[in-house]
């Protein structure tokens, strides 16, 4: 990305705040009636997309690339990102750009990935779509699968040939683990899966397990037939928490 100037507009002042949150997306920012794209991001979904690359000024003696198309097309557009892999976050204006006094107020009100999109433009009739989660314990190997379009959501443990088994069978859009584990997840599952990286903490039992009391709404988890699960609760646990982060509510039940 380009760098930033000390001469830029408001408006890109604006967007690149929004983009230092979400670095490993492209980053879908309303603009009127468009949704538009601004340097590396842009050359990534012009590519994709096959829609135009220009250059938008930015500040005094700056230019940066752009790339957009009509608000309208998102339905269109943004299954075509997360199918070549890209993780996509949607900033849209949260006030009417007419009452806003200064810079128009705008928010993430999406993440779209591999592992949670519903459109049905990604989705394969009659296969699912789990996003998994990972996370390699001591003595045995916890895994978490959800499927947002059907609600099927689920947890075990085992040894890493029995979770390689599982990834293998059920082939997970995404896989989330935590940062510290890339090598030996890499070493133990292979590199060919999506994969997205989330920090250590993320993955403490007694916060997987919290996260799990409070969405099910139960004091324990034995109705569940997991309290025992000390690898399983924490990636269970972490796709929650990753749902959360990423603004999706789907999962009621």
């Amino acid at each position: 990305m380009a760098k930033k100037k000390m001469s830029e507009t408001p408006l890109m002042k604006q967007y690149y705040k929004v983009k230092a949150e979400h670095p490993d997306a492209i980053l879908l920012f309303r603009v009127g009636d468009f949704y538009e794209t601004f340097g590396e991001d842009a050359v990534k979904a012009a590519n994709i997309l096959g829609i135009t690359l220009t250059k938008r000024a930015n500040g005094s003696a700056s230019e940066i690339d752009l790339s957009g198309f009509p608000h309208h097309a998102l339905e269109t557009y943004l299954p075509k990102l997360v199918q070549a892999g890209e993780r996509v976050a949607v900033c849209d204006q949260l006030e009417d750009p007419q009452e806003a006094k200064n810079v128009v107020k705008r928010g993430i009100t999406e993440v779209a990935t591999p592992g949670t999109s519903l459109s049905d433009k990604i989705l394969q009739h009659r296969e699912n779509n789990f996003l998994a989660a990972v996370n390699m314990g001591q003595e045995e190997t916890g895994i978490a699968l959800l499927d947002l379009s059907t609600g099927e959501f689920f947890t075990t443990q085992g040894s890493n040939v029995f979770i390689e088994n599982i990834i293998k069978s059920l082939t997970p859009a995404e896989i989330l683990h935590s940062k510290s584990q890339q090598e030996p997840f890499q070493k133990n599952f292979g590199d060919k899966y999506y994969t997205f990286l989330l920090e250590d903490w993320l993955f403490n039992f007694d916060f997987g397990y919290d996260k799990l009391l409070n969405h099910f709404q139960t004091k324990n988890l034995k109705g569940f037939g997991i309290e025992s699960m000390k690898a399983g609760i924490p990636a269970a646990g972490v796709i929650l928490y990753y749902l959360e982060e990423n603004k999706h509510h789907q999962l009621s039940h």
